[in-house]
């Protein structure tokens, strides 16, 4: 039988997520931050993508399962506060094997899943006890505007179900030195034009509960397809950031992080470089 693999764009410490997931002090000096693979490939299509190389191009190199978990070890011994898997969905069967050889290896960080959020439930359930911290991006409440950006069908409702399985998983993010240990953490890419379908993105959320911490992203930057849609095709204004911001509180979603304003970019590694593991 073929060796079942998994594709990897790169792995590394990566000092872009939220604060609790990097340890906020730690950005530039070689500390903690997240133990990040990128796996390549990815269910969603969006047209905006920023990581396009990899989710759209299929940039990346074949690694064993066992491979995976040897990954997985090293980031831990490097200082990573957390092994983060970006884009995991299409890869859960390797992935969970992995973890599973990882854990037995004596793996003792936390699991962090990634994700667009448009998965099933019942894929959710089999990752159970397998998952410390979901990190999902809720992108739409609006199904038209998920078609058309990202090939997604029914997007809300099966982002909703699976955010509502993580929750019950997972519940709220628990600290520990201001270290994430356990919980969910929603994120929101605001995109230009479309400020509706922000308001009822964090309207759902707070309905779920309104102690769910949530990071408002404003990174938005007009990549990839994103120039074959006018609307889009351009950054986000000062007035749709506040607006965002004001509605997020109005809502009374007061945990969680906004995107520095002005900062223009996140950081994110140089997916041409070779891994540094390899």
């Amino acid at each position: 039988m073929k060796e079942r693999k998994v594709k990897i764009a790169w792995y590394g410490k990566h000092f872009g997520e939220e604060p609790p997931l990097v340890g906020e002090l730690s950005f530039g000096n070689g500390k903690n931050g997240a133990g990040t693979i990128f796996f390549s490939g990815c269910n969603l299509h969006c047209v905006f993508c920023q990581n396009y190389q990899i989710s759209q191009e299929n940039l990346g190199r074949e690694y064993s399962i066992l491979d995976l978990a040897e990954i997985m070890l090293g980031l831990e011994r490097d200082g990573a506060l957390n092994i983060d898997l970006v884009t995991p969905t299409i890869w859960w069967k390797e992935i969970k094997e992995a973890i599973v050889i990882a854990r037995r290896k004596g793996l003792s960080i936390p699991i962090v899943w990634n994700s667009n959020a448009y998965e099933s439930v019942n894929m959710l359930r089999e990752m159970k006890g397998f998952v410390d911290i979901y990190l999902p991006d809720f992108k739409y409440m609006d199904d038209k505007l998920a078609m058309k950006y990202s090939r997604a069908f029914g997007y809300s409702k099966i982002a909703e179900k699976a955010i509502r399985e993580m929750y019950n998983q997972v519940g709220n993010l628990y600290l520990k030195d201001q270290i994430a240990k356990r919980g969910l953490i929603i994120r929101h890419l605001i995109l230009p034009g479309y400020l509706d379908n922000s308001f009822c993105v964090l309207k759902k959320i707070a309905e779920i509960d309104k102690e769910i911490y949530v990071s408002l992203m404003t990174q938005y930057y007009p990549l990839y397809l994103a120039k074959n849609f006018p609307e889009i095709n351009r950054s986000l204004t000062e007035d749709e950031i506040i607006y965002s911001e004001n509605k997020r509180l109005e809502l009374g979603l007061l945990n969680g992080w906004n995107q520095e304003r002005g900062s223009g970019e996140v950081f994110l590694p140089d997916f041409r470089k070779q891994n540094p593991f390899s």
